[in-house]
């Protein structure tokens, strides 16, 4: 259920039995030499989606561009500073919260958002304990990264193995092919799996990663292979999300 497709009506119901809500989060940054720029909010995206539809729970707008500055030497890479995210997440948050919405569950799609939105969840907590009145139940915030669900690491390393990697990854890259599948495409890699190590700026990354990949072999994607990654993410979020809400994990 997505809240922009809702009538407020509709919103001021839901609210009546549940005030939760799950917050799609990703970026929007290079993804190797055939995966989607887009890779990192499709993907928070459509397990949102999914976890929604399973959980009866309303699915937030996506927040599609994050904390990637290191990202910017490729074409088509975007990034919010860090101190711009945590004011667009608390907006988010806050405006919901004046509704009546209290439980912000987000899923996110993009390892670089983790130590900002963390942090963006801290200040949401310091606005509500500094404000002073009474010591009220208030809101609550949690973080969950879709590629850490069981299910997920399951898949990722029976199918993949160590041509995982950690960037431009078949994982990432086979889910939105599940979902988009007019976006696949194939192209050997050169090498097949990407180096690891490390990096600073855009300028350091581009230089030591060359085509955008980390230790991964992206062409290694398969739109099956897309579903059942997608089946497992929102099997296991969705169990995650009724328990966060207070409605234990059975789904």
């Amino acid at each position: 259920m997505q809240l922009q497709l809702q009538t407020w009506p509709d919103v001021e119901t839901y609210l009546k039995r549940s005030d939760g809500i799950i917050m799609p989060i990703g970026s929007t940054e290079q993804h190797g030499p055939i995966g989607l720029v887009g890779t990192d909010a499709l993907c928070a995206e459509i397990v949102a989606r999914g976890v929604g539809e399973k959980a009866q729970a309303l699915v937030a707008p996506t927040i599609n561009v994050g904390m990637a500055q290191h990202h910017l030497g490729f074409p088509g890479s975007m990034t919010l500073r860090p101190s711009t995210m945590i004011a667009v997440v608390r907006d988010m948050v806050q405006s919901l919260a004046r509704h009546g919405f209290r439980r912000f569950f987000f899923i996110n799609g993009h390892g670089g958002n983790i130590a900002t939105v963390t942090a963006a969840f801290s200040e949401i907590y310091a606005d509500a304990s500094l404000a002073g009145g009474s010591n009220t139940p208030g809101i609550h915030c949690r973080l969950k990264n879709w590629w850490e669900s069981p299910g997920v690491g399951r898949l990722s390393k029976e199918l993949y193995g160590k041509a995982e990697g950690s960037h431009a990854t078949p994982s990432e890259v086979a889910l939105t092919w599940y979902g988009w599948p007019q976006a696949e495409r194939h192209q050997k890699m050169e090498p097949a799996i990407a180096p690891n190590g490390s990096f600073t700026d855009a300028f350091d990354y581009r230089r030591n990663f060359p085509d955008g990949r980390i230790g991964s072999n992206p062409d290694l994607a398969t739109r099956e292979a897309g579903q059942r990654l997608y089946e497992a993410a929102v099997g296991d979020i969705a169990g995650d999300y009724l328990g966060f809400v207070g409605k234990g994990a059975t789904v």
